[in-house]
């Protein structure tokens, strides 16, 4: 446990090395503490924070840089209550204040303006899909030349369709038999109860009508996998580019490959108890993310899931400020989502 002197010269580091990207010497943080020390002492008491790993030396001066170990104490020890960010509290009640017709919307949105507040990367994913989306239609369209459109549609509105290829001699008939049969014993129920029984009654109710079911489950199955996958969303992507080295950004391809593979990048937004994760640098098991922090915050909209909201940005960035937004963020979208999910029950 540092002392306090210890840890203001810890943040007074951080708080430099975050606005400026130059490693502090003793001098820069004589001029900026509460209390008045000469750069001799404040030397000895950075030694003590590099013996005890939380600063580096780097070869470029003798002034000091924060290490992943720096960054995680001064996270852990965070006193948000001094962080004022009232202006952008505001922005995101006004930008949030409009009608969405579908959560898409809404969670897109989200991570569009908490990337505009951050200058940063910002991802949202939905409430888990399988248990609070709900089947409410079910339908098929010839498309000629035995193809058929399988469209589904979910209660929040959201639709998913595929095409398959129907058998030669089946009739519109039967297709309107396999229709009625899913939209009468599937319809209400929610999406993960529809993939259990695809998996165990429902294909021997088709068969009563199609010689030849698994074209027909086979394309079921893929509306539906696709209807229940987690949707990230994405904004920002761009701000990647703000704080890497332009002289070597061959790294950000696989990144940005990762970023649009929603079930790749969502193993490394953390989860916690308390709301807010804060995963910094090598603390996550990607070498693909070893120069960056991930600040996930998630949020509860009760019987329709959880769902997360998350800033990607460079190990230097401002930690009190993006935890606050994220944290009151993660609030307000499950605030609108309720409301949402209220009105259109």
């Amino acid at each position: 446990m540092l002392t306090e002197r210890q840890g203001l010269i810890l943040s007074g580091i951080i708080k430099d090395y975050t606005q400026l990207g130059t490693p502090v010497g003793s001098k820069a943080l004589a001029n900026q503490l509460p209390f008045h020390v000469s750069s001799a002492t404040i030397r000895n008491e950075m030694a003590v924070l590099e013996a005890n790993g939380l600063i580096e030396k780097t070869h470029l001066s003798s002034g000091r840089v924060p290490s992943i170990n720096g960054y995680r104490y001064y996270v852990d020890h965070l006193n948000l209550s001094k962080v004022n960010t009232m202006d952008d509290l505001a922005v995101i009640h006004k930008a949030l204040d409009m009608n969405y017709h579908k959560i898409d919307e809404l969670v897109q949105h989200s991570a569009n303006i908490l990337s505009d507040l951050t200058n940063y990367t910002a991802l949202t994913l939905q409430p888990e899909q399988a248990t609070s989306r709900r089947l409410k239609g079910f339908r098929l369209v010839a498309l000629g030349d035995q193809n058929v459109m399988a469209i589904l549609v979910t209660d929040n509105g959201d639709t998913e369709t595929a095409q398959f290829k129907i058998p030669t001699g089946v009739t519109g008939d039967q297709l309107e038999s396999v229709v009625n049969l899913i939209n009468d014993q599937l319809v209400g129920q929610p999406l993960s109860v529809v993939l259990k029984e695809l998996k165990s009654k429902i294909p021997k109710e088709i068969s009563k009508y199609l010689r030849s079911p698994d074209s027909f489950i086979d394309t079921l199955d893929q509306v539906l996998t696709r209807a229940t996958r987690d949707r990230l969303y994405i904004g920002g992507e761009m701000n990647l580019l703000s704080f890497t080295d332009q002289s070597n950004i061959s790294y950000l391809k696989p990144l940005y490959s990762m970023l649009n593979q929603s079930g790749e990048i969502s193993k490394y937004l953390g989860h916690s108890d308390h709301g807010i994760s804060v995963q910094i640098g090598s603390e996550m098991s990607n070498k693909l993310l070893r120069n960056y922090s991930v600040i996930t915050g998630t949020y509860d909209v009760g019987q329709y899931g959880k769902g997360m909201i998350a800033v990607l940005g460079p190990t230097r960035m401002p930690y009190s400020k993006v935890i606050t937004l994220v944290s009151a963020f993660r609030e307000e979208i499950a605030k609108r989502l309720l409301g949402y999910y209220k009105e259109n029950k």
